[in-house]
């Protein structure tokens, strides 16, 4: 089974679920979002935000295949690009951060690993441009998937509480304690993964 990771890019937007494509709750303000609804243009912003923060900030997702079949996708950046980020009650996002912004797997292939796999990959990318930690607002209250990724996931792959709530605290995943990954970390994603797409050395921002 040929497991990917390839970094999300308007060309392969089109992979993820459409109701994740015509989503906009994290990329823009309450207000604005729903705006944006009401006039039936939600998957527009979508491109919209995703292309301005690759060509501002750089890769903000990737998108998961397995055997060439598109399964899942994760998007993350920091929390400027993140106007939904200062809406919750445990905000904001430190400033060392990158704010993981959702995830998604296919329910078929849930259980695999490739939730921790997607966040292994987000924290290669960001520790080869210089970023310190993750961090994410969890919903402790998950019933069902949603824009908000569940608490005890995020505490599952190594994130901790560091801004307790009863409905949504913030977990941060401090990237210094996955520089162990740093040396092998191609080998172990190549035997995660089977085959990962090589990319060319960001430089840190």
């Amino acid at each position: 089974m040929g497991r990917r990771l390839v970094p999300l890019t308007l060309d392969n937007l089109p992979d993820l679920p459409r109701r994740c494509r015509a989503c906009v709750f994290w990329e823009l303000d309450p207000v604005s979002g729903q705006a944006a609804l009401k006039a039936g243009t939600p998957e527009l912003e979508k491109e919209a935000w995703i292309s301005a923060v690759l060509l501002e900030w750089g890769s903000c997702g990737r998108v998961v295949y397995v055997d060439e079949v598109p399964v899942g996708f994760v998007l993350y950046a920091p929390p400027a690009y993140v106007p939904r980020s200062t809406a919750f009650p445990t905000s904001p996002v430190s400033p060392d951060a990158v704010q993981l912004m959702t995830a998604w797997i296919m329910p078929g292939y849930q259980g695999q690993g490739l939730g921790r796999v997607i966040v292994q990959t987000v924290a290669k990318d960001l520790l080869r441009r210089g970023f310190k930690a993750i961090e994410a607002f969890g919903d402790a209250r998950w019933e069902k998937p949603a824009c908000v990724l569940p608490a005890d996931h995020l505490l599952a792959v190594g994130f901790k509480t560091v801004r307790p709530h009863p409905a949504y605290p913030r977990l941060r995943l401090e990237l210094r304690t996955t520089l162990s990954w740093k040396e092998d970390v191609e080998l172990a994603l190549d035997r995660l993964l089977g085959a990962v797409q090589k990319e060319p050395a960001l430089r840190p921002l």
